[in-house]
């Protein structure tokens, strides 16, 4: 019984930590789409494509800072890591698939894949910066 309360309450704070971290990056779509599309996006779509996008993204990433060792700071040797490096470039193609397939714009069409493209980009640019920045203190 102990361990079905410790996975359920994992998964818990694993759903709430990322919906409190997909609001930045969902403004930074938001924002890069509106940019690119030159017509509105849903916000609440964008939203939903990035917790998706970081629900996928923790539990990957997660998983592969266990594989490697290295669960507290100093980070460098997981942002030195192969693996680590493969796993971002396959969250960036969940995330751009993610933002592709739920975003709509107001008129109802479906974003260009190369907006999504661009969206990821700025997104896992501004992240990759906050991380190195992170990391190295």
């Amino acid at each position: 019984m102990t361990v079905l309360l410790t996975l359920l309450s994992s998964v818990i704070w694993w759903v709430l930590y990322s919906s409190v971290g997909a609001i930045v990056p969902a403004l930074i779509v938001w924002l890069v789409l509106r940019w690119s599309e030159r017509v509105p996006v849903v916000f609440n779509r964008a939203y939903l494509a990035c917790l998706i996008w970081c629900l996928f993204v923790i539990l990957v990433s997660a998983g592969v800072a266990a594989h490697i060792g290295v669960l507290r700071p100093p980070l460098t040797p997981l942002l030195a890591s192969n693996l680590f490096r493969l796993v971002l470039a396959i969250s960036m193609l969940v995330g751009v698939l993610t933002l592709w397939r739920l975003i709509p714009r107001i008129d109802a069409r479906r974003i260009r894949l190369a907006s999504a493209c661009m969206a990821v980009a700025v997104v896992m640019a501004i992240g990759f910066g906050v991380l190195t920045t992170l990391a190295s203190r």
